[in-house]
């Protein structure tokens, strides 16, 4: 079992995170693979409605692939746990959660 968080702290670099994730799936199938893609920073912005990658990002969510959100980050651009889509998990600190992936074996990537 291949486990994988992406770290994604800017926008514009949330479609090669996507599409990151969807190469990994189909070389390996999903029953191989526990992902996640960790937002915070400006990041988070993507869960705004309107953005273009929350349908890919929902599609990716029914694959099995944790979609994360940085509370802290959220708080920081004044955006509500509320106006995030229902496949997002918000986490208290996007730090924290990316040294305890890593702590417990899972690879990072930041695209």
């Amino acid at each position: 079992m291949l486990k994988v968080v992406v770290h994604v702290n800017e926008t514009d670099r949330m479609p090669v995170a996507v599409a990151n994730v969807i190469n990994l799936i189909r070389d390996v199938g999903k029953e191989q693979v526990r992902a996640a893609v960790l937002t915070n920073g400006t990041a988070v912005e993507v869960f705004k409605p309107g953005s273009e990658i929350i349908d890919p990002l929902g599609r990716l969510a029914g694959q099995g692939v944790e979609i994360l959100a940085c509370r802290n980050s959220l708080r920081s651009l004044g955006m509500g746990e509320g106006e995030l889509p229902a496949f997002v998990r918000v986490v208290p600190a996007g730090i924290t959660e990316l040294v305890r992936r890593q702590q417990s074996g899972w690879a990072y990537v930041r695209p």
